[in-house]
């Protein structure tokens, strides 16, 4: 009997190499020759790229290096990332423990007593014990044969799954990086403008200054001193509005550290920041291997196509094996001495007959759950091609921006001096010198703007590219 028993338990264990349900292929995904944006499209592409840098490597303001490495342990998105990596590997655990055998160890010790009038109800002193019972067993409870593979493609599924909250993961970590770095040259900007406006304000006074007393001396008139307050007061107004933007920018730089609203220790200014030499963004068809998202929504794919066997392997019989082993004794001092060997197996077999097609329903939401996630994968990856195009043009055509106010700031700022000039050797009136100014502290302020562009278009090339979980 027990050699049959055997030879059935290796027969089924041979069977198990069995798995009903698609085997796992990557879906075929045309990637373009090249990057849309690059200077020159007809170069030949750069396999290295902006995202194989540290991110310490690419923001070199040790003030911002802090800022990150505080977001990296305190912030809540990634704390969240974190648990959910944790629990998708607790998870993994409890499905894979399925295919193995439950042992509980179990003892038992029961005491009969025995009335001497026959009482059913009987008071200690007529109750007569006279046995005692013991066993010590092993349990072996619901083993199932994993014949057709449903408990492999389970676990299968909670692997891809594990996988899958890793490298979102890593996402959430790319988007911390470049979220913090940005924060943080928006603020530098601010910070830039409020000079700008105090610089300014500063101007404008003395301008206000001197028309005041050329005012008194019936040099200028009580109109050209009404047009230099106004430029003042317009000035005015700017710098508490700023410093509100300020301080504002400085909590959400807080929150994304973790912290409560405080205020952000500064670096190098806005205009000190030196940006990489280039900025390579690789081959296309490496970013579908780089960015985290891409390969999150891929490890999710497999894990829906591993679903779709574990529905398929409730069409087929289930087996499993029950029984237990041990000792028993009637004596509880002769447990282990002289007593009786128990134990017993049992297999059974379920096979569902009518389910009223609850098996072809779930088979059919996995295939859909499937394409589903197909769809998700196909999406990440095209739109990941749009982000990269889109941050190379954004980071070329800042530039030249950049380039044309810088030279509108020059050419301003030489038209207010000739403009005070005029008007003070009573060549111009006051407004041809006013609207100098005022055109002269718009230019400014959009100058300053474009160069936190062009930080911020190396920021989301670095993100678009699948740069900054390498931590």
């Amino acid at each position: 009997m027990n050699g049959r028993w055997v030879i059935v338990l290796i027969m089924m264990g041979l069977l198990t190499a069995c798995k009903v349900g698609p085997n796992y292929q990557r879906a075929k995904v045309q990637a373009p020759p090249a990057f849309r944006g690059v200077a020159n499209p007809a170069a030949q592409p750069d396999p290295q790229t902006l995202a194989d840098l540290k991110w310490f490597d690419v923001f070199k303001d040790e003030k911002l290096q802090e800022l990150i490495r505080q977001a990296l342990v305190s912030n809540y998105d990634l704390r969240e990332a974190v648990a959910r990596v944790e629990q998708a590997q607790a998870n993994y655990g409890i499905t894979r423990s399925d295919q193995f055998p439950t042992i509980y160890a179990g003892a038992q010790v029961t005491t009969q007593g025995i009335s001497r009038n026959g009482n059913f109800f009987a008071l200690p002193e007529d109750t007569k014990r006279n046995r005692v019972f013991g066993s010590v067993l092993l349990n072996l409870l619901t083993f199932e044969l994993d014949i057709w593979g449903r408990l492999r493609r389970a676990t299968e599924a909670a692997k891809a799954e594990l996988l899958a909250s890793e490298e979102a993961r890593k996402a959430v970590v790319t988007t911390l990086v470049s979220d913090v770095a940005a924060a943080y040259f928006n603020l530098r900007e601010l910070d830039f403008e409020l000079e700008i406006a105090k610089s300014t304000l500063t101007s404008r006074q003395e301008s206000l200054r001197i028309i005041s007393l050329r005012q008194e001396r019936g040099v200028s008139t009580m109109l050209e001193v009404r047009q230099a307050e106004q430029l003042v007061y317009s000035a005015t107004e700017v710098i508490p509005a700023t410093e509100r933007a300020i301080e504002q920018q400085e909590n959400f730089l807080s929150f994304l550290t973790g912290r409560n609203p405080t205020e952000v220790p500064r670096g190098l200014s806005l205009t000190d920041h030196q940006l990489p030499p280039s900025v390579p963004p690789g081959l296309p068809s490496d970013l579908i291997e780089r960015r985290p998202d891409i390969r999150a929504a891929e490890e999710n794919l497999v894990s829906a196509n591993a679903r779709i066997g574990v529905a398929k392997a409730a069409y087929f019989p289930r087996i499993t094996l029950t029984g237990f082993l041990g000792f028993q004794s009637r004596q509880l001092s002769n447990l282990f001495n002289g007593s009786q060997g128990v134990w017993a197996f049992g297999p059974e077999l379920t096979q569902p007959i009518f389910t009223a097609g609850r098996i072809k329903s779930e088979v059919r939401f996995a295939r859909a759950q499937r394409e589903a996630f197909l769809v998700n994968y196909e999406r990440a990856i095209q739109a990941a091609f749009r982000e990269v195009s889109d941050s190379l043009i954004a980071y070329r055509k800042v530039r030249e921006v950049r380039a044309q106010r810088a030279l509108l700031v020059e050419t301003l700022t030489d038209r207010s001096r000739l403009a005070y000039m005029r008007y003070n050797g009573g060549v111009s009136t006051l407004l041809e010198a006013l609207d100098a100014d005022r055109d002269l502290f718009d230019a400014q302020l959009r100058l300053a703007q474009s160069r936190r562009d062009e930080l911020l278009s190396v920021v989301l090339l670095y993100k678009a590219l699948g740069g900054g979980w390498q931590v």
